[in-house]
């Protein structure tokens, strides 16, 4: 116990994020294997301890490529942006013609020799907003010039949010809602970002009518789409809220929900019911505080980062986590139709934790310069003052 302390007191950046990121993860280990006991049962033979393997490794693999990205200085990820666009889009449109088939959406691309599947969205979510902060910095002295500024920024957004909307509108939303955020924070035009929102809108309704139209249909999922928001008494929900409702103030205890084996996806989708069964509506709002508070100390970040590119990146990767997180909060507790999006960190899904470390990792790094910078400038400050004494 004393070495694990010692090494977080040796970790730079911000301790707090680095507390948050640690406890969601080893909850989430928690969390899976309680979730997929039916699932074992299934698929396994009722070998519970696969599940608890594989989210303990996916743990850690997340541990290993965030501190990969810690290391790295956050300037290197303005300059692989393009790279990884040219990658993305490309990407996208592949697997959205030729992707694995999973409840009517193509989502997945197996990945060859491994026995696995990959989901490029999540690899789009970084690149995107890697993107979009590296030309809002880079165009600030321009910054609310329409044809240099506006359009260069809107296009990315336009086309890789258009290629994952057709098999994954939830994702598509929340991320175009974060790059939405990021253009305000990055100080473009409020015209220009009400321009955004308008294409947004006519980008929605070309995705619906192409849904519609019998030549198309087969790669949108428009009669989803619409099922999920005129639901009223959807199956899922309502085991959610049973399972919220079961837990009380302080749940059943650990491993002991009844609801994990009849709620749909409860390791994924729905796990902060199975959170809030087991550990209660205290255990429910602890996680809702982790999640704001990691936009609290990324706002912090925000405010003391003296450069532009890394005020917006760590404010715009964080928004994408925080945002997800509510939205699949919401979809539990019957506020919002359902996503389908996971829980960050949380619900097992090895590409969603793997990239949502890869951001933490990011955020952290720019943590750690902003940390460096305040140490330099406290420095210089000596200095300055031992010369003026003298």
């Amino acid at each position: 116990m004393s070495t694990a302390v010692q090494l977080y007191r040796n970790l730079k950046g911000d301790k707090a994020i680095w507390l948050i990121f640690i406890i969601l993860s080893l909850f989430s280990i928690l969390a899976v294997y309680s979730a997929t006991g039916l699932e074992a049962y299934k698929w396994q033979s009722g070998n519970t301890e696969y599940y608890l393997i594989k989210q303990l490794v996916l743990v850690s693999l997340g541990f290993v490529v965030s501190y990969i990205c810690y290391q790295l200085n956050y300037i290197q990820y303005s300059r692989i942006a393009p790279i990884l666009m040219l990658i993305v889009i490309p990407l996208l449109l592949y697997t959205g013609i030729f992707g694995e088939a999973t409840n009517n959406a193509r989502r997945w691309l197996s990945i060859p020799l491994l026995g696995s599947s990959f989901q490029p969205s999540d690899l789009a979510k970084v690149a995107l907003i890697l993107y979009v902060a590296r030309s809002l910095a880079i165009k600030q002295e321009f910054i609310k010039d329409f044809k240099s500024a506006f359009v260069p920024i809107i296009l990315p957004i336009v086309v890789v949010c258009g290629f994952i909307a057709p098999s994954d509108l939830s994702t598509a939303m929340l991320l175009f809602t974060t790059c939405v955020l990021m253009m305000f924070i990055g100080r473009i035009s409020l015209k220009y970002v009400g321009l955004l929102v308008l294409m947004g809108v006519i980008l929605l309704s070309i995705l619906v009518i192409l849904g519609s139209l019998e030549q198309t249909a087969e790669y949108f999922r428009l009669e989803t789409w619409i099922s999920r928001i005129n639901s009223v008494d959807n199956y899922q929900v309502e085991q959610s809220k049973i399972a919220i409702a079961d837990g009380g103030w302080f749940g059943k205890g650990p491993g002991n929900s009844t609801q994990r084996n009849i709620l749909p996806y409860a390791y994924a989708d729905c796990i902060y019911a199975i959170i809030c069964e087991e550990y209660g509506l205290v255990g429910g709002i602890v996680i809702i505080c982790m999640y704001l508070w990691l936009l609290l100390r990324c706002i912090h970040i925000v405010t003391r980062c003296p450069k532009a590119f890394g005020a917006i990146l760590a404010m715009g990767l964080c928004l994408n986590i925080v945002i997800q997180a509510f939205a699949n909060i919401a979809v539990s507790v019957h506020l919002v139709p359902v996503t389908g999006v996971t829980l960050p960190l949380i619900s097992s899904g090895g590409t969603s934790l793997i990239f949502t470390s890869i951001s933490i990792g990011i955020i952290l790094s720019v943590s750690k310069y902003v940390e460096q910078a305040e140490l330099e400038k406290i420095e210089l400050e000596k200095l300055e003052a031992d010369a003026s004494s003298n």
